[in-house]
């Protein structure tokens, strides 16, 4: 075994740091490429008319997906070794929630309000200026909220732990849902466009 690097030692503290940031670089002009760090390309998805979105966060997760299954298959990653944060329903739902509301009214999500920042648009530099004060404050309120935290906690888990199955089993699974997922992306975007004109 030779991966993950981070826990091998094999980068050190210093080299994956700077993996961190080449990769956080290397996805940021993958989004940036692909249009969404325009708040206007993710509104697109709220109206059906533009699945961009739907289909490269998708095909990123996919791909990660299917590179961990088949890097830990031919024994170069130690899946035991790989960090799996843990599950507080609470907090992670409150978070989604507020997540959601603060994309649909921005049109952009961390990430992408990253990239648009860093590209000049100013809605993203408001978005992005809005999480680290969302961030602040929950630090602050951290102390009152821990009990919250605490009692909903069910630990790390996985989709074939909670499922049962074996893990190759979960990954046929969603390269199947991804692909109906994207021909459908792409029937619904055509029907919009047929209405649209």
């Amino acid at each position: 075994m030779t991966a993950p690097f981070s826990e091998f030692g094999i980068l050190g503290a210093r080299g994956v740091l700077v993996a961190g940031f080449v990769i956080g670089i290397a996805f940021g002009a993958c989004l940036e490429r692909a249009g969404l760090g325009s708040a206007r390309k993710l509104m697109g998805q709220f109206n059906f008319r533009d699945l961009a979105v739907f289909k490269v966060m998708f095909s990123a997760i996919v791909t990660a997906m299917l590179g961990v299954f088949w890097l830990s298959w031919l024994g170069v990653l130690d899946l035991g070794r790989v960090y799996v944060p843990e599950t507080y329903l609470v907090p992670q739902l409150a978070g989604g929630a507020i997540f959601g509301a603060g994309f649909a009214l921005a049109g952009l999500c961390p990430g992408t309000s990253c990239v648009a920042a860093a590209t000049g648009r100013i809605d993203g530099m408001a978005v992005v200026g809005g999480f680290f004060l969302g961030v602040l404050g929950t630090g602050a309120l951290l102390p009152l909220l821990g009990s919250a935290f605490d009692a909903s906690a069910r630990g790390a888990f996985t989709l074939p732990e909670l499922l049962h199955v074996p893990y190759g089993v979960v990954v046929f699974g969603i390269v199947g849902l991804a692909l109906a997922g994207f021909v459908a992306a792409g029937r619904i975007e055509r029907a919009r466009r047929g209405v649209a004109s």
